[in-house]
């Protein structure tokens, strides 16, 4: 009997050695980017598209940027056919595992208030993004006309 549990026990640590191991999120920021706006506009907007290729969900939690003198996370709403700005709820967008979120122009984006720096064509602005799971992520932002 001995030699059999002995048999059992190496065949189960050989299954969890091969088994896969959680992969987690796969976070992936593609085509950063702020719309340009006058020196004299106090606010700014940042967009771009996050991937999760991971088997786990995980949370984007926080935006900043040197450029702005605080920066969240908005989204374009209708109300009673006015289109209209407003903080999104908790300042969290979840980023499903095997999907794709993006913030874009009359949808989700990042709102830059009290701007420190020219959106002007042509130029590069910082901005970080703050994840759950995966931490701090930066990039620098295209700014362009559309």
């Amino acid at each position: 009997m001995k030699r059999v549990g002995w048999l059992i026990l190496i065949g189960v640590v050989a299954l969890a050695a091969c088994a896969p191991a959680a992969s987690g999120p796969k976070i992936s920021v593609e085509q950063v980017w702020g719309r340009s706006s006058p020196a004299v506009a106090d606010t700014g907007a940042f967009y771009l598209t996050i991937k999760n290729t991971g088997t786990t969900a995980d949370t984007l939690v926080g935006v900043k940027s040197t450029a702005c003198g605080m920066a969240e996370l908005h989204e374009t709403v209708d109300k009673n056919g006015m289109m209209s700005m407003q903080p999104i709820a908790g300042q969290k967008i979840e980023v499903p595992a095997g999907g794709t979120v993006e913030l874009k122009p009359g949808g989700m984006h990042v709102m830059c208030m009290m701007k420190k720096a020219d959106f002007a064509t042509g130029t590069k602005l910082p901005l970080t993004l703050v994840f759950e799971k995966s931490g701090e992520m930066k990039f620098d932002a295209d700014i362009r006309d559309q």
